[in-house]
């Protein structure tokens, strides 16, 4: 994910389109994920959170169950409204707001955290970091992190990306080497690096919740046509039924910087 572009050839990617599947089957970072970032000062009761890209509300909804008062906000509309319903199945009270990330209708110095999980690449990074540090309080943290498979050491997570470069070439986040930037370009001079959580933790699947995953990538259900889809996942079967059983585990790499206001 670091590095990566927002768009893959001239492919919108529009992540409304999966709003269902993303819920369903892209359930966020393992807990051992929100143990590493409250041991960094993110996610302790009682402070404002901003959840940049919030999605589904993934981050959001989980710091709300901490303790947390959150805010969540995501240019898609769909993904806001599924966000919602999620959050009030849990029972939990985030305020999730349709908006930009480059300029959001937010208070100043109104936050102690802003997180932005596998989103931040999708952003116009000087507007984006301009509203973070107009957002955050005296002494507020930001982090930006992600969760990604490791192509080269997982077999099952390497020959899916063949697959889905045979069908969509364009696709742009296959062969994640893991390498993972001590301190990313964007937040020199804006930033200072307090921490950076490097990890790899196996993520269970089924075949089903794998397809749904797939459906749920940037490179597929995103961007494929219904038909184009179908193909995919009929071709996707047939890869699972030879190399996977019912259930399997995918090798994840998953890093959060933890930045202060420099």
């Amino acid at each position: 994910m670091h590095g990566l572009g927002a768009i893959d050839g001239n492919k919108v990617i529009d992540w409304g389109r999966v709003s269902l599947e993303y819920a369903r089957y892209r359930p966020g970072p393992p807990d051992s994920f929100y143990s590493r970032l409250a041991e960094n000062g993110i996610g302790l009761r009682g402070q404002r959170i901003l959840d940049l890209g919030t999605g589904t509300g993934v981050l959001a909804r989980r710091f709300a169950k901490q303790g947390c008062q959150v805010t969540g906000l995501d240019i898609a509309e769909n993904q806001v409204r599924m966000a919602q319903e999620l959050a009030n199945l849990d029972g939990v009270k985030v305020e999730f707001l349709v908006s930009d990330a480059n300029q959001i209708a937010l208070a100043d110095h109104d936050f102690d955290a802003i997180t932005a999980n596998q989103c931040w690449l999708y952003f116009d990074k000087p507007k984006a970091i301009s509203e973070v540090k107009r957002l955050l309080r005296r002494n507020g943290l930001f982090s930006t992190s992600h969760l990604c498979w490791l192509p080269h050491e997982d077999d099952i997570a390497g020959q899916t990306e063949e697959l889905i470069l045979k069908h969509n070439p364009d696709w742009s986040a296959a062969g994640f080497d893991g390498k993972i930037p001590t301190m990313p370009q964007w937040a020199q001079g804006h930033f200072k690096l307090r921490n950076l959580v490097v990890y790899d933790e196996p993520i269970r699947f089924t075949r089903e919740s794998w397809k749904g995953r797939m459906r749920a990538c940037r490179g597929v259900g995103v961007v494929m046509s219904p038909e184009e889809l179908q193909v995919f996942e009929a071709d996707l079967d047939q890869l699972l039924a030879k190399i996977a059983g019912n259930e399997f585990e995918i090798l994840h790499r998953i890093d959060a910087h933890i930045f202060e206001l420099a």
